[in-house]
Formats: C-alpha cells, sequence, structure tokens
C-alpha cells in the first residue's frame, strides 16, 4: 500500500478514534470482554470493580457514545449489549496499517540481504 494511500485512509477517523478511546480504560475494557458473554446490566458491568453506580454509569456512557454499547431500559433495571460493528471497523482499520508495515519491513529486509550480499 503507498505512503499516500495510508495518509488519505487516516483523514475521517472520528468513529474509530471513539472507538480507541473508549477502549483506552481497562475497565472498559473488561466491561466490553463481559458484555461478550451476554447481556448484563450496568449493576453486573459495576460488580467486578467494586465501583459506584455513578463512576459504572460513566464507563457504560463512553461505551455508549462510542457505539459500542447499547442500553435498554426496562423499569427501573437497565440492560446493556454489546454492538461489535465499531469493533469490527477498528480491526480492520489494524490489519489495513498491519499489512503496510508487514510490507515496508518486507522491503526493508530485502534491502538489507542485499546490501549484506553486496558487502561480500
Amino acid at each position: 500500500m503507498p505512503e499516500t494511500l495510508l495518509l488519505n485512509h487516516m483523514v475521517n477517523y472520528r468513529p474509530i478514534d471513539n472507538t480507541f478511546a473508549a477502549l483506552a480504560d481497562p475497565t472498559r475494557r473488561q466491561m466490553v470482554e463481559q458484555l461478550l458473554r451476554g447481556d448484563a446490566t450496568i449493576s453486573d458491568l459495576a460488580a467486578p470493580h467494586d465501583m459506584s453506580m455513578p463512576a459504572a454509569m460513566k464507563h457504560v456512557r463512553k461505551l455508549v457514545d462510542a457505539g459500542l454499547v447499547r442500553r435498554e431500559k426496562n423499569g427501573r433495571s437497565v440492560t446493556c449489549s454489546l454492538n461489535i460493528d465499531p469493533l469490527d471497523d477498528a480491526s480492520r482499520w489494524l490489519h489495513q496499517h498491519l499489512e503496510f508495515w508487514n510490507q515496508r519491513l518486507d522491503a526493508l529486509d530485502r534491502y538489507l540481504a542485499r546490501q549484506k550480499e553486496a558487502d561480500k
């Protein structure tokens, strides 16, 4: 992938920025991992972290704002479910960049091999 193409891909990544920002916190990553196993209430998500409900709600709000979590209110209970679409988008972005850097490192390896042969 040419460098100019890589730079052009980096122009509009606001949703991915939100995904990575939400996942930057270890508590929120653990909440996402918990939601991978199934829907959970905010109380369920807060329990492993020994945190207050307001603190848990702030974490869930960040995940909701990033599009990673959907909330559904049933009476006084709020059930959260995972939306994997932003994770898929982030995964595709990471994969594209991994391919780019692998190609660059392969090119460097070929260059160094040629240099080593030339030095013999």
